[in-house]
C-alpha cells in the first residue's frame, strides 16, 4: 500500500479567501471612522432553537462580537444579549421597524398552530409569536440573512418528527433572504456577509443564496486528507489518518471552507480532529445526512 502524508498545502487563492472576512470587516471600520458610511442597525432575532449561532459569534475571534458592535453596526435587539426586558425589550425590538436595519435570524419559524408553540415575548398587551415577528421584522427590513441551519431551511429543529412544523425563514418571507447554513455558523461567515452588505449591498450568490465567498467550494475539494481518496485508501474506523469517505464523510457534498477557516479561533475543525464531516452546512440537514457515522457492518447490510 502506498503511504501518503496528509499535506497542508499553502495556495495564495486559499490565502485570499481566509482572509476575505478580516479585510471586509478592516474596510468596515476604516470607512465608518472616516465618516464614509455609517453604522447600520442590526436587530438579532432568535427563533426556535438553540442559540448556537449567539455563541459561535460570541466565540469569534478576529473580528469578535465586540468589535461588531462598537466598529461595524448598532445592536438594537437580541433576545439574549440586549439588557433590557420584558415590555421594554419588545418595544426597542419593534420600533426599528420604519428604520434602516438589517435583520439577522437565528433559528427556525414555528407554524403549528399559527405559531403558537413559539412565545417571544407580550407587546401592547398580545403574545407575540416567532411566525409574527419573522414576518413583520423581515418584510421590513434592508436586508434579511438566515444564521445557521435551523433559520437557513429548519435544520434540528425542523428534523423528523417537527412536532412545531418549523420552517426556514424563507417560507414565511415574500423576499430573499441570504441564507447562512451551518449548524451552528461560523461567526466569519456572518461577519464578513454584514461587512459587504454594510460596504456593497447584497454579495454574490449561488443558486441558493448562498455567499459565494464561503459557500462556493466543498469540503472534499480542498480535504487535506483528499491524495488518501484519490489513491483509494480509507479508514475503517475513526482515528485512522485517512480518507473517511467510507465512513460517512459528507465532505464531498458539503460546499463551505471549513477546511482553510478552522473553529474556535481557527485551532482546528472536525477532520482535523479525526471526525467525519456531518454536512451541517448543507442544507437538508440533519435528516439529509444521517446517518453520521456509517462502519463496515452497517455498509455490509
Amino acid at each position: 500500500m502506498i503511504h501518503l502524508d496528509s499535506v497542508h498545502f499553502s495556495c495564495p487563492y486559499q490565502e485570499i479567501r481566509l482572509k476575505t472576512t478580516a479585510s471586509l470587516v478592516e474596510r468596515v471600520k476604516h470607512e465608518i471612522s472616516d465618516h464614509v458610511l455609517q453604522k447600520r442597525k442590526l436587530v438579532w432575532l432568535e427563533l426556535n432553537g438553540c442559540t448556537g449561532n449567539t455563541i459561535s459569534l460570541l466565540d469569534g475571534d478576529d473580528p469578535d462580537f465586540q468589535y461588531l458592535i462598537t466598529q461595524m453596526a448598532d445592536l438594537m435587539f437580541s433576545n439574549s444579549l440586549i439588557v433590557s426586558q420584558g415590555a421594554e425589550a419588545m418595544d426597542q425590538l419593534f420600533r426599528v421597524i420604519g428604520s434602516d436595519y438589517i435583520l439577522a435570524v437565528e433559528g427556525a419559524v414555528s407554524l403549528k398552530d399559527n405559531g403558537a408553540y413559539h412565545i417571544i415575548g407580550t407587546y401592547n398587551g398580545k403574545n407575540v409569536t416567532g411566525l409574527e415577528a419573522a414576518r413583520s421584522l423581515g418584510e421590513n427590513a434592508a436586508h434579511v440573512i438566515a444564521v445557521g441551519a435551523c433559520a437557513a431551511h429548519g435544520g434540528v429543529s425542523a428534523a423528523r418528527p417537527n412536532p412545531t412544523e418549523c420552517v426556514g425563514v424563507q417560507d414565511v418571507l415574500q423576499r430573499k433572504v441570504i441564507k447562512l447554513p451551518g449548524c451552528p455558523c461560523h461567526p466569519d461567515w456572518f461577519l464578513g456577509t454584514l461587512a459587504y452588505l454594510i460596504l456593497y449591498g447584497e454579495p454574490p450568490l449561488d443558486a441558493m443564496d448562498r455567499p459565494l465567498m464561503f459557500y462556493a467550494t466543498t469540503i472534499h475539494d480542498r480535504c487535506p486528507r483528499r491524495s488518501y481518496f484519490d489513491n483509494g485508501i480509507f479508514a475503517e474506523k475513526l482515528g485512522e489518518e485517512t480518507c473517511m469517505f467510507l465512513l460517512g464523510c459528507r465532505g464531498p457534498v458539503t460546499q463551505i471552507d471549513c477546511p482553510i477557516r478552522h473553529w474556535n479561533g481557527r485551532v482546528n475543525w472536525p477532520i482535523g480532529a479525526d471526525s467525519v464531516c456531518i454536512g451541517c452546512a448543507q442544507f437538508g440537514f440533519p435528516d439529509a445526512m444521517e446517518p453520521f457515522i456509517t462502519y463496515g457492518s452497517m455498509r455490509e447490510e
